[in-house]
């Protein structure tokens, strides 16, 4: 059986007519197709060159492809803006959060072109709350999380579930579910808002609600009632690998969502202790995933959640997958490798590594990252892969 022939290229007087043809047709708002498919990525889970990537497409066909870059966002630089908006915040007749429903900045990668999002799917921003501030009862088609950064973290109520938060606490309003967010204590709170924005954006089922239904308001419907204390998931769900039969698992109006909300950090840090004398992951570490206690999969469809325990002086060996990681630092100080940069990072830092791009991580203490992932979207899709490299300096296949 022979080879089927390959295409001719098309010759430069062709190619010109094709053009020339385009100028006419652009007011049609159509294009006559003059090149190939030029795609960013290349078959890279061939490649054994652990220096390989995706490249950047060139061309009419790949015109509109941006790709994201690894940027590190440092802690002391970003973090004197919250204290900016927070004091414009009390010294206005109306706070920024009355007209623009946060006070917050948004972190953008600077490889998309100013767009707001750190991933191709994932948007993160930071929020700060200075006392007495409330966030309107709202609810909204991407799904979202707080990561509480202060050690006051305010309060968030999801489906009248109060969720009193402190540092290290992550706190899921999934897509559907109303939620209000405020601050009753007599310091600032900030928190990291990650989304799956982008993803909802490009499919343009994005939504927001705030005609809180009367029945679940207080304050002329701009909170909800408390109808769940705080740790009332926690009480149900809690125990891990305990399902409760006697209560509706569906908690808002979205299909398939954790009904989970709260995860405390006390319990996280707990967790990575307990594990830290195993031998782990040597692409990770000591790392495990948060789940959602019905069903075990991941928190929401679109983005996994998960947190990873870098010991003192361990150094990971290098990885690459098919997934966008969005990393906070809880506590510790370290490196991450990633394309060829390295990013020092300590308390409160962030940092996207984004697709198809080798990493390892080196800690200089014992350090806790959290972090943020499309892994469930690739996995649903069948389009989730992974490399690396193992102890002989071997590129091996960890999910073909």
């Amino acid at each position: 059986m022979t080879d089927a022939p390959k295409p001719s290229p098309l010759n430069a007087d062709a190619r010109a007519r094709m053009e020339a043809l385009n100028a006419e047709a652009g007011n049609l708002s159509i294009w006559l197709r003059t090149q190939a498919n030029a795609p960013a990525q290349r078959p890279w889970f061939h490649a054994t060159d652990i220096g390989a990537s995706g490249e950047m497409a060139q061309g009419r066909v790949a015109a509109g492809q941006m790709k994201a870059i690894p940027h590190h966002w440092k802690w002391r630089e970003i973090s004197p803006y919250l204290d900016k908006i927070a004091r414009i915040a009390s010294e206005a007749d109306i706070p920024p959060v009355e007209f623009a429903d946060r006070q917050q900045f948004l972190l953008t990668n600077p490889g998309l072109g100013g767009r707001l999002q750190v991933a191709s799917t994932i948007r993160c921003a930071v929020s700060i709350y200075n006392p007495g501030d409330v966030a309107r009862a709202h609810l909204h088609s991407p799904n979202a999380s707080r990561t509480i950064l202060s050690h006051n973290g305010g309060y968030t109520n999801v489906e009248g579930e109060r969720c009193e938060a402190t540092r290290g606490d992550l706190i899921l309003t999934p897509n559907g579910t109303w939620h209000d967010h405020g601050n009753e204590k007599g310091e600032p709170i900030v928190w990291i808002d990650t989304l799956d924005w982008p993803l909802l954006e490009f499919l343009d089922i994005i939504w927001l609600d705030e005609e809180l239904p009367n029945d679940m308001g207080r304050d002329n419907i701009r909170a909800q009632k408390t109808v769940f204390e705080n740790g009332h998931s926690r009480h149900l769900y809690g125990a891990g690998g305990i399902v409760p039969r006697f209560v509706s698992h569906q908690r808002g109006i979205g299909h398939g969502m954790t009904p989970f909300f709260h995860y405390r950090g006390a319990d996280i840090r707990e967790a990575l202790q307990n594990m830290r004398g195993q031998t782990g992951c040597p692409y990770e570490g000591i790392n495990f995933a948060l789940v959602n206690p019905v069903t075990g999969g991941p928190l929401f469809p679109t983005l996994g959640y998960g947190a990873q325990m870098i010991r003192a002086g361990e150094e990971t060996r290098a990885k690459r997958e098919t997934a966008s990681t969005v990393y906070v630092v809880m506590e510790g100080r370290g490196q991450t490798e990633v394309a060829g940069r390295t990013f020092d990072w300590e308390e409160n830092d962030i940092f996207v590594v984004p697709n198809f791009l080798w990493r390892r991580h080196i800690a200089k203490t014992d350090a806790v990252l959290y972090t943020m992932t499309d892994a469930p979207l690739l996995e649903k899709i069948g389009q989730y892969r992974a490399q690396g490299v193992d102890a002989a300096g071997k590129v091996t296949q960890l999910v073909a």
